[in-house]
């Protein structure tokens, strides 16, 4: 081949990148990509910190950054600085690393972005993963992957450049290990696909090609520092970007407009919209709703949200194959209760992908597996991927979230199995027989407490929403958080966060009290700044000004509707009260009308500073004691 002659380079293997498709590739809807790719935010840096938070929190954290603390970066321009070669990009669960990836090699292969590149070799790990037990030479591989590539007769060549992209690293399933694995640089060695992939990373083969490496945060820090020259974190949709979807999306846009509407009058929605595929989700199902195709109560919530989801994702496997709609077949229950056990306990393990061997450990045929695909097309997913096995997950990690407390749920409606009471090994496979669903909300708090990266946040939230009517809040959620740290009084639980979440006033009773408990070590309770919390009692608590500085995070807030704040013998100093009014002056909109800080040490500043707010014209305080 003429590397100098770039038309003769083949891209017609990229014909697939067209397309996109929304739900699973063989049932799915298939859109073309250049017409509803929606640019996502994408900036530059990132620590190699982990994460611990679940990923719908650190999404949420990532929605309140001021957009001036970052550098936004475009997909195409990653690797147009000189000096960088390996780029890692993180992002959670389905914020739209893979798509990147998709609309970076489209862009390329129909000559609109990166021309100085001569070849492209996607990977994904979910296919590597099935390779593990085989040896092969780098040229092999990719030759395996690539027949087309043999043109490039010298692949490991500065005449030209070349890019391989390795997309989802935390789906990865081999050691990665970079400290003990042999050094290669002949990339017609043959060896295991780990040292490959570790060689390939260090620079030690193909030193001149371009890598890019695409990972939900949890599992980035594989990647030593040293082998990575630019990190980049894809934040998903901005507001802007979240309406231009909807719009790109629905065709009607009078319709689309009362969707973008609907999810904007919620926040905990409006916040998941930063997730393109939660935007499908709800697209799928609000369009339905709003065109009165469906009747029933719109969703406010997320459970409910999921809800209608599995209920129309049902409705339409019913009617496709038995012309009737009814959701509550023998069948399909026993189906989605295989799924959901799936989900479960491969949550459990931290798994989103699985094979062969998976589905055999749950009893799951895979010659029938299409069976429980069918049940809901557009929630499990199954890939052939170069006759070498099969790879299968669900569309999202929240539907597995979903399912998984839709598993814990029915199982215990059904024949009162608790799937989350432990057994002395302290695993999670008891079948002890509980009294009441209290018991099962207790199990499932206990766990979620215990998990040190809070991967059941979300599937404790669905849990509790699950066990409520529709038009009811998540008020019992409160309710089992309360008695579960009660009980537990060894719980290490220091920041409690209910954002997204509205436990209603009785529900705010409970954690007061809950703090009063001398052996409560919680110390920082955050609560959505758009609730309807008028009045907050913390004192005797000793929050100090640290805790008082956070509190006027809240106030600062414009959405906040506080009115009556008692801090009464708090530890605060003259540097919380010069906070708190900070807070209060720097929000004209604050509905604080009755502030309480006796038996504190403000000082003649404190006081001052506090005193003045009662004679601004802007501030609605009243009454300061």
């Amino acid at each position: 081949m003429d590397v100098s002659d770039k038309s003769d380079c083949p891209k017609q293997h990229f014909s697939e990148y067209k397309e996109l498709h929304e739900g699973l590739p063989q049932h799915g809807s298939s859109t073309l990509l250049n017409e509803i790719y929606t640019e996502l935010y994408i900036t530059e840096g990132g620590s190699g910190e982990v994460n611990n938070e679940h990923e719908v929190r650190q999404i949420e954290t990532a929605s309140r950054r001021p957009a001036t603390q970052e550098t936004p970066i475009k997909c195409n321009d990653l690797f147009k600085h000189k000096r960088i070669r390996r780029v890692l990009t993180k992002g959670v669960a389905g914020i739209g690393k893979t798509v990147s990836v998709q609309k970076f090699i489209l862009d390329w292969a129909e000559g609109r972005a990166n021309q100085d590149v001569l070849f492209i070799f996607p990977l994904h790990f979910r296919e590597l993963n099935l390779m593990k037990e085989k040896n092969f030479s780098l040229m092999d591989l990719l030759h395996i992957f690539f027949p087309e590539s043999k043109q490039l007769q010298i692949i490991d060549s500065d005449a030209y450049k070349i890019m391989l992209i390795f997309d989802g690293l935390d789906e990865c399933r081999l050691p990665l290990d970079f400290q003990n694995n042999e050094s290669l640089w002949d990339v017609t060695a043959s060896t295991s696909v780990d040292v490959l992939l570790t060689n390939l990373i260090k620079g030690n083969l193909l030193q001149s090609a371009f890598l890019w490496i695409t990972s939900r945060p949890a599992a980035a820090n594989q990647i030593p520092p040293g082998c990575v020259d630019l990190v980049t974190e894809v934040r998903g949709f901005t507001d802007p970007q979240k309406e231009e979807y909807f719009r790109k999306r629905i065709s009607d846009q009078s319709l689309a407009n009362r969707i973008i509407t609907h999810m904007k009058s919620s926040r905990s929605l409006y916040i998941m919209c930063h997730i393109p595929v939660f935007c499908w989700i709800a697209a799928t199902v609000l369009e339905r709703m709003l065109d009165e195709a469906e009747s029933g109560e719109i969703p406010k919530t997320l459970t409910q949200m999921f809800t209608y989801f599995m209920i129309f994702q049902i409705k339409h496997k019913n009617s496709k194959y038995h012309g009737k709609s009814d959701t509550d077949s023998n069948e399909t229950r026993e189906r989605i209760l295989v799924l959901g056990k799936l989900a479960f306990e491969q949550l459990e393990k931290g798994n989103l992908i699985f094979y062969e061997e998976d589905l055999k450990e749950f009893g799951i045929d895979v010659k029938e597996v299409s069976l429980y695909s069918g049940v809901c097309t557009q929630i499990f997913r199954e890939e052939f991927r170069l006759h070498l096995g099969k790879a299968f997950s669900f569309v999202h990690l929240s539907i597995q979230e979903f399912l998984a407390a839709l598993y814990a749920f029915l199982s215990f409606i059904s024949n009162k199995t608790n799937v989350l009471e432990q057994q002395t090994t302290g695993f999670l496979r008891g079948l002890k027989r509980s009294k009441t669903m209290s018991d099962l909300f207790m199990n499932a708090v206990d766990q979620a407490l215990q998990s040190k990266n809070g991967h059941l946040d979300l599937f404790l939230r669905f849990l509790l929403g699950l066990s409520l009517e529709s038009n009811q809040t998540l008020l019992r959620g409160c309710f089992a958080l309360v008695s579960a740290l009660r009980s537990n009084p060894s719980s290490h639980l220091r920041e409690l966060n209910l954002n997204l979440n509205k436990p209603g006033d009785s529900g705010v009773k409970q954690l007061s009290a809950l703090l009063e408990d001398p052996h409560c070590k919680l110390e920082n309770l955050k609560s959505n700044p758009s609730s309807h919390l008028r009045e907050l009692n913390l004192s005797y608590n000793k929050p100090g000004d640290s805790g008082v500085k956070q509190l006027s995070a809240l106030l600062e807030d414009p959405h906040c509707k506080l009115e009556k704040l008692q801090l009464y013998d708090c530890s605060i100093t003259e540097e919380g009260c010069a906070a708190l009014a900070s807070a209060l002056r720097s929000n004209p909109s604050s509905h604080l009308k009755e502030l309480n800080v006796k038996h504190n040490k403000p000082g003649d500043s404190g006081v001052k500073q506090l005193s003045a707010l009662l004679e601004d014209p802007h501030c609605k305080l009243k009454i300061l004691q």
